[in-house]
This record gives structure tokens, sequence and C-alpha cells, in this order.
């Protein structure tokens, strides 16, 4: 069974930088498109941005410009760099496979930014 454990995630001012990382336990990146979510309090979990098995990568809207996904195969991990981080970003940060509607992994822990203005 796959096992996710995202870590990173702190407490930072608007402005500041923050770089999540997402650990697996198997060799799942390369035949999987993954991603990352977040999840707000009081609202539903959404999407942040994708990474295809070959490299390709998608962003939400809100995210575009500011946040870099990328993937290191041989560790098996998978970042988000997210700049210029906004108070909106304030969530709990998951990674998973894309999409997740036909099926997905289970969830780690999450990691929790906290955007402070």
């Amino acid at each position: 069974q796959v096992h996710l454990v995202e870590s990173g995630g702190g407490l930072v001012q608007a402005g500041g930088s923050l770089r999540l990382s997402c650990a697996a336990s198997g060799s799942i990146f390369s035949d999987n498109s993954m991603a990352w979510y977040r999840q707000a309090p009081g609202k539903p979990r959404e999407f942040v941005a994708l990474i295809t098995s070959s490299g390709n990568t998608n962003y939400a809207d809100s995210v575009k410009g500011r946040f870099t996904i990328t993937r290191d195969d041989a560790r098996n991990t998978m970042y988000l760099q997210m700049n210029s981080l906004k108070p909106e970003d304030t969530a709990v940060y998951y990674c998973n496979r894309y999409p997740i509607i036909i099926y997905y992994f289970p969830w780690g822990q999450g990691t929790q930014v906290t955007v402070s203005s």
C-alpha cells in the first residue's frame, strides 16, 4: 500500500515562501500523474497543481506564476515551491495522484500552511 507523507508547512508572512515535500513509500511517480491539493477551514478540498508522469505541469489559476511543482523520481518525492504567499493560501496541503475521481492513494496527514497578513 502506498503511503504519502507531506511536510514543509509552517507559518509565514504574506509575500514569503515555503517549500512543501511529498514523500511516497514506493516508486509511484513514473506511473502516475501527481498533484497537490489544499483544504481551507470550512471549504472543500481543491486542486492546486499537477505534474504528469512525463513532467508536464498545470496549475490552478489562483497559484499560477507563484507556485512551482516538481518531482524527484529517484527520491520518490514531489515538491511544491510556493512564493509570494497570500493569506488566502492558508490551508492544509495534501498530495495524491491526479485525477482523484478515478482512484486515489490513502490520504496522508497533510501539512499546514498559514500565511499571516
